[in-house]
């Protein structure tokens, strides 16, 4: 594969990932205005965040074993249908109670553009390619949690909030037409996995009881927990206890993701001379100090906002280099079943992403509560790695490895 084709495939897949952190982050801004409008609790509507998170995780498990079964376009684009059916209807929704249904509905959908964009890259790349390649593709999914907030900023200007789910219905109409113009079949029928559900639990089982591969999805999931503890509690932090108005809010959260968008592109040079495994152990080593730092400002108060905002920024580049390491590691691991790999990965991120989005909110929505969820997340992932994977027992990828060509 050429650069060239490379780039194409990046921009591509790309944006078909992208809906999905403008569908958890774009509304982030009207929350304390949905709160209002719809007359509930911060906790309430807190819990359409987990909504969303738990759709994804959900619809992952279901849509990767499909994919391994009947290629990758067909469920990418009923995917995007129903993301664009769930939008149109949290236009109407009188109630949080049906808002928060609808975002699962939402989850659901574009877990098909994350899982099927992941299962696309280990069908053509594997090891330190692989994660070579997603660092690249972090950069153009790092622009949507940056726009995110911002793009929702300016749409409350001049609608409500429900102007943001009239422009994910308007995106889903979009990704159809490149999806269906833009991404060709990568995985050809004598690849594709039969014998149905029976197969499909064979697969998940041999996944399960790989040690390796479990712990590895498990520190994902946690990197993973501690940036969606992030997205849950920063709204209410930074413009609560903060005083932030919701264009200075989409200003501070898209700092926080140039950190991670930096950390994804450093992670490419780095693999140049370091092994993905030794760049995941000192990443999550880092955004652990850190995390801990940022609890005790938090607590304190000392250095205020500014304080808050650069160990943020360092948590989240620690994350930015682990989030691409762990996959590339697990997904090495199990190439004859990519869909399916993917999706127990992404169902594990995005599930629990979705526990640690309420707990926020269960621990009082402050910044202390936020801090300890994030610092939680990237503690836990290192203890995962220490004792579960154990990185020197990783298999040393090749930094030589090259895509693979499907025909």
């Amino acid at each position: 594969m050429s650069r060239g084709q490379q780039l194409r495939l990046v921009l591509v897949l790309g944006s078909l990932i992208a809906i999905g952190p403008l569908t958890i982050d774009m509304y982030l801004p009207a929350l304390p205005a949905i709160t209002a409008d719809l007359e509930t609790t911060s906790a309430a509507v807190q819990l359409t965040l987990t909504g969303t998170l738990a759709g994804l995780a959900l619809g992952q498990l279901l849509i990767g074993p499909l994919s391994d079964a009947v290629g990758r376009r067909l469920p990418l684009l009923a995917g995007i249908a129903l993301h664009i059916l769930a939008s149109l209807l949290c236009v109407v929704a009188p109630t949080v109670q049906v808002v928060g249904v609808l975002r699962v509905l939402q989850g659901l959908g574009v877990a098909a553009t994350s899982v099927v964009a992941m299962a696309v890259v280990r069908d053509l790349f594997s090891g330190a390619a692989f994660a070579r390649l997603f660092s690249r593709l972090m950069l153009v999914m790092g622009a949507a949690p940056i726009l995110a907030p911002t793009l929702g900023s300016a749409l409350l200007r001049w609608s409500d909030w429900r102007g943001v789910f009239v422009a994910l219905a308007v995106f889903g109409l979009l990704l159809v037409v490149v999806a269906a113009v833009g991404l060709r079949e990568t995985l050809p029928p004598e690849r594709r996995r039969h014998g149905g559900v029976a197969a499909v639990g064979r697969d998940y089982r041999a996944l399960l009881r790989d040690r390796t591969f479990v712990g590895l999805v498990l520190v994902a999931g946690l990197a993973m927990a501690a940036l969606f503890a992030y997205v849950a509690g920063s709204s209410f932090v930074f413009q609560q206890r903060y005083g932030l108005d919701e264009q200075q809010f989409g200003l501070a959260f898209g700092a926080g993701a140039v950190g991670l968008i930096t950390a994804t592109q450093l992670n490419v040079r780095l693999l140049r001379r370091y092994t993905p495994q030794r760049i995941l152990v000192a990443a999550l080593t880092v955004g652990t100090g850190a995390g801990l730092v940022l609890v005790s400002f938090a607590a304190t108060g000392v250095g205020g906002l500014p304080a808050v905002l650069a160990s943020l920024w360092v948590v989240l580049a620690a994350a930015g280099l682990a989030m691409p390491n762990a996959p590339a590691l697990a997904l090495s691991r199990h190439g004859e079943a990519a869909g399916t790999a993917a999706a127990l990965l992404g169902a594990v991120q995005f599930g629990v992403g979705a526990l640690a989005a309420p707990l926020v909110g269960v621990l009082g929505t402050g910044s202390v509560a936020m801090a300890a969820v994030v610092a939680g997340g990237m503690a836990v992932a290192l203890v995962v790695l220490l004792t579960v994977v154990r990185p020197a027992r990783l298999a040393e990828i090749e930094p030589a490895a090259v895509a693979v060509a499907v025909h």
